[in-house]
């Protein structure tokens, strides 16, 4: 696969206090080349058996494919949840030169 064919977007749901250290972790290791905080996200969610409301902030984070199992890793050692949100979505098309940055800045 063309690198600029092997971009991944992740979609991790975190809580507020805890998205600026794990967005900035991620850029730093070169899991990520950029992290979109996105505040003020209200997740409505089933679990253990009951209905659950929480405040929670939402990371966009662009990576590649062949960073994915490092992110992951990095995400479930920070991750303060049981069972964190961490959802890879394929990039099918995109601005090539962006592509290209996203690999270049997770060599």
């Amino acid at each position: 696969m063309n690198a600029t064919h092997d971009a991944l977007v992740v979609l991790i749901t975190c809580p507020p206090d805890k998205a600026e250290a794990l967005a900035q972790a991620l850029v730093e290791e070169r899991l990520a080349a950029c992290v979109n905080r996105v505040p003020n996200v209200h997740s409505v969610y089933r679990w253990k058996g009951a209905v659950q409301q929480d405040a929670e902030t939402l990371l966009v984070v662009k990576t590649t494919r062949s960073r994915f199992v490092a992110l992951k890793q990095a995400v479930l050692k920070r991750h303060p949840y049981e069972l964190p949100e961490v959802i890879a979505v394929s990039v099918d098309q995109g601005h090539t030169p962006y592509l290209d940055w996203i690999a270049e800045s997770t060599r």
